[in-house]
């Protein structure tokens, strides 16, 4: 993780937690995302990525929904009814792209939903659309 050491933040100050299951998924988004100078925090499950929810502090989580042990729908859940991460954006990611999985995000609280395989404008334009202030780029 490139994390400055006098803030403890990213350089652009944006930190992204990525949940899958999915090592291929999970590199692709990394990759796509430190492009971009974010900080990006993985966890391979829901359990592995509610514990490090706390000593990271992540500005946007992107949640896989088919996960073992703990999937993304009881992680999301999870993470929106604990009080200091309620108002962090959560977004599910799945490979099904329908309406029922779409319905059953929105009720454990999540705001968007992408289908996978994603694209680097995908993943940008949620963060854009989630992490108001931060992620937005100056226009002159």
């Amino acid at each position: 993780m490139a994390v400055n050491d006098v803030t403890g933040q990213a350089p652009n100050g944006l930190k992204v937690m990525v949940i899958d299951d999915s090592k291929t998924i999970r590199r692709t988004a990394e990759s796509l995302l430190k492009k971009e100078g974010m900080e990006v925090i993985s966890a391979a499950d829901g359990f592995e990525a509610l514990s490090l929810i706390a000593d990271y502090n992540p500005d946007i989580i992107f949640v896989d929904i088919m996960m073992p042990r703990l999937d993304g729908y009881q992680t999301c859940a999870l993470i929106k009814h604990n009080q200091k991460f309620k108002g962090t954006p959560v977004i599910m990611l799945s490979s099904k792209d329908g309406l029922f999985d779409r319905a059953r995000g929105r009720i454990v609280g999540s705001e968007e939903y992408l289908t996978k395989p994603f694209t680097k404008e995908e993943l940008l334009g949620a963060i854009q659309r989630h992490v108001h202030p931060r992620a937005q780029v100056a226009n002159g």
